[in-house]
């Protein structure tokens, strides 16, 4: 498992981030809070505050190529 703090501020980053994810064949969450959500469901990511870091948790331990493309939303 690997995590990381991404930002997700506006509705054609959240889609881009989300077609990245699909292409994922390991399960991708987002947590903020108590709130813990797929990161494959768009709904679902606008249920989180957005205007907050939110943290990425990829259910792999090989994520770095993962990582490398969704690099414009890592919180550095």
């Amino acid at each position: 498992m690997q995590k990381t703090q991404i930002t997700l501020s506006n509705i054609q980053g959240i889609r881009k981030f989300v077609n990245e994810v699909t292409l994922l064949d390991y399960e991708v969450d987002l947590e903020q809070g108590r709130y813990i959500v797929d990161a494959k469901s768009i709904m679902g990511i606008f249920a989180l505050d957005t205007l907050s870091p939110i943290t990425l948790v990829a259910h792999t331990d090989y994520a770095d190529d993962f990582f490398e493309k969704i690099k414009e939303f890592i919180v550095k």
